[in-house]
């Protein structure tokens, strides 16, 4: 995700904003710019390169002069990586400055209806709509131009925003997107995460959605939503900057687990209108998904998980053939893919190399190709017919968790709109699943409460050389990722069978003491799943069963147990996958390990 620092007080503001900037670079970026405004008008400098070559720049800050400022690191969601494209952006005369973190869903109509005005567009970024808007509702009132301008921003954003004809005020406001303000005496500051304030000042607050902050150099004002002044309680930081860059986490890994509600709720909401999904980015349309007979989902490791799952609630809602293939592999096979084919390549970096063999393989069989990936501009998504964003932000912890979890978000919106489009599912039950899927953050938040339980489980098994897990249909799909987690990161051996397979050979590998983690979640094949675990208790086997809240046969037997939040049989797998994420975590915390960075694994494997 970008980083946003922004800084007004009674001191040269280029150096901290510098600094704060430097404390973001954990984050991932591929530009960044700072501003400065004095009575002068503003100084813009921007780089392509890194934090670095702007403090050489600018030797330091010293040559940008004034005492309010803002600053970015961008990490590209609408246009490549360029210097027109790093922030701040400006309108055409100057008088507004602006960072944005996050997505303006309507910027396309936005920047047709400022065109027509007149407007010239300098970027290929949504980003570049908000200062001609701020423009347009300038008639020399500050706040009031920035709340007329968000009113008409659909998606989310975290905004600061200086103005030159009123060089003493910062102006910043957020929206699905993270920003906290930090007081002090002398200054207040603003920043997407507190790394950026934390050698500043302790003294932080939390901004709501919705809420727009009037800052200068001495005071504070939040306005609400309504725009009436409110009152944010200020929180004391008791971490010192060392835990800082990991936002108070031991790892990136922990962090990451616990970003996933806000990583899902970025990559949702901003494709969800009026109860409907619509995706303004690709081409794809109704016509087209008519001419498709199957789809092949082609990925590696996690994203092939997460495209199992896709297999699944595909079928389900399309009733069309779907494969799931492993992308290493299916371009070695001659797959059966021509024009009426669709094929959906998944990809975190969108670099990996195995995956864009594949895409390219299929595309010279006539197959169109949909791309999932997390990185703007990346190969997968330049070589593919179209591409849909998932919007976790940078994910540095090697063991993926927030870009397996909103690849899979990303693929139920995808069957939620296909389904809609082809009308194979009645509306009023794709109402209900969308419904259903924007409660899935919160429930998530409930499961990441429980980790202090899950942490003394993994206590319990730190000693176990070899385990299985076992589950049926989308609990299968979830299993195999469970056992990857556990695998790349403690490098205890670990297994995951389709609960049925296990009298075709693998329950002979079963004896006492050998520890099973059922995963029973899928409601309509609980029945089935609890023969399983009878099985294996009868031949000795230790279980461990993970299931929806309810569940009490299950209870009965498994030697433990650990109950999800209840949701549509669909949507287990997102929150399934959690506890298991916080387990191989604690599992590897325990054994000494690597956490982030496990031996012999790469965060993007661009090699065959």
């Amino acid at each position: 995700m970008c980083g946003i620092v922004g800084f007004v007080g009674k001191k040269p503001a280029a150096g901290l904003l510098l600094d704060g900037l430097e404390k973001l670079e954990y984050r991932g970026y591929d530009s960044a710019g700072i501003c400065v405004g004095s009575n002068n008008g503003f100084q813009i400098e921007k780089t392509t390169e890194r934090i670095q070559t702007l403090k050489n720049s600018t030797h330091n800050g010293e040559y940008l002069v004034g005492s309010v400022g803002i600053g970015h690191t961008r990490w590209a969601t609408h246009g490549a990586p360029s210097y027109y494209n790093a922030h701040p952006h400006t309108d055409m005369d100057g008088r507004f400055a602006v960072v944005h973190n996050g997505i303006i869903e309507n910027y396309l109509s936005l920047a047709k209806e400022l065109k027509r005005e007149g407007v010239t567009f300098v970027s290929e970024t949504d980003t570049e709509v908000i200062p001609h808007l701020l423009a347009k509702y300038y008639h020399g009132d500050f706040l009031e131009a920035v709340q007329k301008t968000v009113a008409r921003l659909e998606g989310s954003y975290a905004l600061a925003i200086l103005c030159r004809d009123d060089p003493d005020t910062l102006i910043a406001t957020r929206r699905f997107s993270p920003l906290i303000l930090g007081v002090s005496s002398d200054a207040n500051y603003i920043a997407s995460d507190v790394t950026a304030l934390v050698n500043h000042t302790k003294d932080v607050l939390y901004m709501e959605d919705g809420d727009i902050a009037v800052m200068t150099a001495d005071s504070h004002t939040v306005y609400d939503k309504l725009g009436q002044p409110v009152e944010r309680p200020i929180s004391r930081v008791t971490w010192d900057i060392a835990a800082a860059e990991k936002g108070g986490y031991d790892h990136f890994m922990m962090k990451e687990i616990n970003e996933q509600p806000k990583a899902i709720e970025q990559t949702i909401e901003c494709r969800i209108k009026e109860r409907h999904v619509e995706f303004d980015e690709i081409a794809l349309d109704r016509k087209k998904l008519e001419q498709f007979n199957k789809i092949q989902i082609v990925a590696c490791g996690s994203a092939y998980h997460a495209g199992v799952v896709g297999k699944y609630v595909i079928e389900e809602l399309l009733r069309i053939p779907v494969e799931a293939d492993i992308a290493s592999e299916y371009r070695y096979r001659d797959p059966l893919a021509d024009e009426h084919t669709l094929v959906i390549i998944i990809s975190q970096s969108g670099e990996t190399a195995d995956t864009l063999a594949a895409l390219q393989e299929a595309k010279r069989k006539g197959a169109y190709t949909l791309s999932i990936v997390n990185v703007v501009g990346s190969s997968i998504a330049k070589a593919s017919d179209d591409v849909l964003y998932t919007w976790a932000g940078p994910e540095i912890a090697v063991a993926t968790t927030k870009g397996y979890s909103t690849q899979i978000a990303l693929l139920y919106l995808f069957a939620i709109w296909a389904a809609r489009q082809l009308g194979t599912a009645d509306r009023h039950e794709l109402h209900q699943l969308l419904a259903e899927l924007r409660t899935i953050p919160e429930k998530i938040d409930r499961i990441l409460d429980q980790a202090d339980t899950l942490k003394e489980m993994a206590k319990r098994l730190t000693r176990t050389d070899s385990l299985f897990f076992i589950g049926r249909n989308l609990d299968y799909a979830v299993a195999m990722e469970a056992s990857l987690k556990l695998k790349e990161i403690s490098y205890i051996h670990s297994e995951a069978y389709a609960a049925g397979e296990l009298k075709h050979g693998t329950i002979s590998l079963i004896e006492k003491g050998r520890v099973v983690f059922a995963l029973s979640g899928y409601e309509k094949l609980a029945d089935k799943l609890l023969s399983n675990i009878k099985e294996v208790k009868s031949r000795g086997a230790t279980v461990i069963t993970v299931t929806q809240e309810g569940n009490m046969l299950a209870a009965k037997e498994s030697d433990d147990i650990f109950y999800i939040p209840r949701t549509h049989s669909l949507f287990v797998p997102l929150l399934e996958v959690i506890p298991f994420q916080i387990y191989a975590y604690y599992v590897a915390l325990f054994n000494g390990c690597d956490i982030d960075k496990p031996r012999n694994l790469a965060k993007s494997v661009t090699v065959e």
